[in-house]
């Protein structure tokens, strides 16, 4: 079938809507009428080639939409079903096996390869052109997408469509590394390095958590406002203090118990080790280019009993986690949508720049009525 998407066709290059094919689905695929797609900061290091997906690409991996069409070994979902779209995975090496999918052995391939994993081909063409498809499992930056059975989350429909995809990735990323991971108790402090939508989706978790001291660090004075607003109790401007580590090891009383990093700088990693007190946790979410390293002073690790661990998609199964955060946010114990800002389909290179320079933490793009 015909249909549109956003085509990324070199380095750094805008994302063009253009008139692309579109193959029916495979015995183990789903194909989706795509309704919104959520846009992350991973679309736009794929873009820069930070990461290597095959140029000519269909991004996007924050879907949302209504199944129109299943493969003949589908049966999970079924067409007219509502799904949020999420990371792939094979299903079958012992981390999934273990119900931590995230931690896939063939989880590259799945999500930045451009193709299916078990063949090469990809379902996207133009003319006679193949370009990288299936990126997370969707390449949801269009008017429809192939994924797989396994990373379609069947939702209800009392929940808007369109606000759902970003739970697929940037939400479950920053609330799963907090609840899933780091599992703070009860009166306990966490500093978040980042106020993007992943970001605010951590500080979001760790007021659910009952973490008594809450701190967001940012350089954008209206992303640390909105912090507050969702359970921040103190926010840190690295541009307004002198010393980072020590204004957050003050607002902590000696330094949080947790810390999370989501900006993906290993300046901020390394600023984040240093706050934590002892037997303290740092949780590393952002993603910078592949091959860049941090540094840390090995003694002061060992002799304060700090850990630090990396954390993929929240260590989330989406199957489970995705209905979850739902209904948190049904109950208004988790307002996600509080991070968003709706743009038409045609507006994505305005949704990138205002992501980008941070007037919209999670732009939405809307491309098909619910």
């Amino acid at each position: 079938m015909e249909i549109e998407a956003a085509v990324v066709n070199e380095e750094g290059g805008p994302f063009t809507i253009e008139s692309v094919e579109l193959e029916a689905p495979q015995a183990n695929e789903v194909l989706v009428r795509v309704v919104g797609a959520g846009v992350c900061h991973t679309d736009m290091i794929v873009r820069d080639q930070l990461y290597p997906t095959p140029l000519p690409a269909v991004l996007g991996h924050e879907g949302s939409g209504v199944v129109e069409a299943v493969g003949a070994n589908v049966t999970d979902v079924e067409p007219g079903d509502r799904v949020v779209l999420s990371f792939d995975y094979d299903d079958d090496c012992p981390s999934c096996h273990a119900g931590h999918p995230a931690y896939c052995e063939d989880f590259f391939a799945h999500n930045f390869g451009g193709s299916r994993p078990e063949d090469g081909t990809s379902p996207l063409s133009r003319g006679e052109e193949e370009l990288s498809g299936r990126f997370f499992g969707q390449s949801s930056f269009a008017t429809h997408a192939i994924a797989t059975e396994r990373n379609v989350v069947t939702v209800d429909d009392d929940v808007p469509l369109e606000l759902l995809g970003p739970l697929g990735c940037g939400v479950q990323t920053g609330a799963g590394a907090v609840i899933n991971t780091l599992d703070p108790q009860a009166g306990s402090s966490i500093a978040v390095f980042g106020a993007g939508s992943v970001g605010l989706s951590a500080v979001m978790a760790a007021n659910l958590k009952g973490c008594t001291d809450i701190v967001s660090i940012d350089i954008k004075g209206n992303r640390l406002q909105k912090a507050y607003g969702l359970g921040a109790t103190e926010t840190v401007n690295p541009e307004t203090v002198d010393d980072v580590v020590a204004a957050v090891r003050e607002a902590t009383a000696g330094g949080p118990d947790y810390a999370v990093e989501t900006t993906g700088v290993a300046d901020v990693a390394e600023q984040a080790v240093d706050t934590l007190t002892q037997r303290g946790t740092l949780a590393v979410v952002g993603a910078p280019a592949l091959g860049t390293r941090a540094s840390y002073d090995v003694n002061d690790l060992i002799l304060n009993g700090r850990s630090i661990t990396g954390v993929v998609e929240g260590d989330s199964n989406p199957k489970e986690f995705i209905p979850d955060l739902i209904e948190l946010y049904r109950q208004g114990k988790f307002p996600f949508d509080e991070l968003v800002t709706y743009y038409d389909f045609e507006e994505i290179e305005q949704a990138i720049e205002d992501s980008e320079n941070g007037d919209s933490i999670k732009p939405i793009l809307r491309i098909s009525e619910p």
